[in-house]
C-alpha cells in the first residue's frame, strides 16, 4: 500500500481526484502576503517554516497522515491525500511536504507530486480573504 500526496492550487484548476482533500485557503496564513516569501514556494525552507508555524498546521498534517494510514490498512488500497490552497505554491506544498516526511519517517510507501508549484503567481485580488486569528 502506498499513500500518494498531491499539492495543488484551486486557482489553477479543480482539485485532483483524492480520498482525502484538504482546503487550506481559510485555515492557514498565506505566505503570499509576505513580500519576502511571496515569490518562493513551500519547497523553500523559509516558506515551509512559515506555514508549519501557523497554529494547527502540524496537528492537521499529523491527523491527515493518521487517517490515510488507517484507511490504507483497513481497505488494503492505496490512499491519496490532496492539499489545496489558492495558488498551489505555498501552503499546500508545505502541508504536502510535512505529510510526506511523516510517512517516510515511519517507513511507509509514499509518493509526492506538486501539481502547480511551478505555475505563475495568481493576481493579488484572488488572495484577499480576510485573515483570521493567527493567519496574518
Amino acid at each position: 500500500m502506498t499513500v500518494r500526496i498531491v499539492s495543488f492550487g484551486y486557482g489553477h484548476g479543480p482539485a485532483p481526484t483524492a480520498d482525502l482533500v484538504f482546503d487550506l485557503r481559510a485555515l492557514l496564513r498565506n505566505p503570499f502576503h509576505n513580500p519576502e516569501l511571496k515569490h518562493r514556494t513551500g519547497l523553500d525552507q523559509e516558506v515551509y517554516d512559515h506555514v508549519m508555524a501557523t497554529p494547527g498546521a502540524e496537528r492537521l498534517a499529523f491527523n491527515a497522515v493518521a487517517t490515510a494510514r488507517a484507511l490504507a490498512e483497513d481497505t488494503g488500497a492505496d490512499v491519496t491525500i490532496a492539499w489545496g490552497c489558492t495558488g498551489g505554491r505555498h501552503r499546500s506544498v508545505g502541508l504536502a511536504r510535512a505529510s510526506y516526511e511523516l510517512l517516510r519517517a515511519v517507513g511507509d510507501g509514499v509518493t509526492i507530486e506538486h501539481r502547480d508549484v511551478d505555475q505563475a503567481l495568481l493576481p493579488a485580488g484572488v488572495h484577499n480573504r480576510e485573515p483570521g486569528p493567527g493567519r496574518a
